[in-house]
């Protein structure tokens, strides 16, 4: 299943530059994939450069948002993840210690070493 690509005006690649930069793939290679120079694709599709990966960002936030407020355990481990980025949640290790500390008492024959 493919989801339809946005039309982004009379850009001819601009779908495909825009889904390319948020995918993480660099404008030096998204040039050498359509064949044009890099400073050509950074003036003609600086936008799509620029907003590409705040886009897919977004559909990846919303996609784990679903999960997270669902049911199982895809659920439970998607909302920790949530919970720890986006909220500052972190786990944390307490140790209780029960019991009495020994009293020892040094002498200076002990600290002559």
């Amino acid at each position: 299943m493919t989801n339809a690509v946005e039309d982004l005006g009379h850009l001819p690649h601009a779908s495909r530059v825009e889904a390319m930069a948020g995918l993480g793939i660099s404008a030096a290679d998204i040039a050498r994939l359509l064949k044009v120079e890099p400073e050509v694709l950074k003036a003609a599709y600086s936008d799509q450069l620029a907003e590409g990966h705040i886009k897919t960002n977004a559909k990846v936030a919303e996609s784990l948002y679903r999960i997270a407020t669902g049911q199982g355990r895809e659920a439970v481990t998607a909302a920790i993840f949530w919970l720890k980025a986006r909220a500052h949640w972190k786990e944390v290790s307490a140790h209780e210690h029960t019991g009495q500390l020994a009293h020892v008492v040094l002498t200076k024959e002990d600290m002559d070493l």
